[in-house]
């Protein structure tokens, strides 16, 4: 009994900071167009197999860059920038939203590290098994 009310005190502290961090001195934040817009073309840039993904380690800035569709990205501090080589727009986004597009950031380029990752290991295990393989011959 003591263990279930020590986990619903944990759940209502969660519920409790996480509305407690969304909401701005309870005000609510309404998107535009151009945030729900802005917030699309980030989803599907990240998803996209073509995008290439920088990270800015002292700045804290992301980049997302796409040659194919010619659009370059600048994730960085609630604003997104996106150049399309002729025109440039600015979009500052809600906390709730900005979190979304960073965790979904985060997680592909945390995938991608991993695949390489996967990768480099695959290559290392080939070669340990030549190398077994060339003393084997030897004998």
């Amino acid at each position: 009994m003591l263990e279930f009310l020590r986990r619903l005190a944990k759940r209502w502290y969660v519920r409790y900071t996480i509305k407690l961090k969304y909401s701005r001195l309870n005000e609510k934040q309404t998107t535009s167009d151009s945030e729900k817009i802005c917030k699309s073309i980030c989803y599907r840039l990240i998803n996209e197999e073509d995008s290439k993904f920088l990270i800015a380690p002292i700045s804290g800035k992301r980049y997302i860059n796409n040659k194919r569709l010619d659009l370059f990205v600048i994730l960085d501090d609630r604003r997104i920038s996106i150049t399309d080589h002729i025109y440039h727009y600015d979009v500052i986004l809600t906390d709730r939203d900005w979190d979304r597009v960073t965790i979904m950031y985060d997680n592909r380029t945390e995938k991608i590290r991993q695949n390489f990752e996967d990768n480099v290991r695959s290559q290392i295990n080939n070669s340990l098994h030549k190398i077994l393989d060339k003393i084997h011959q030897k004998n």
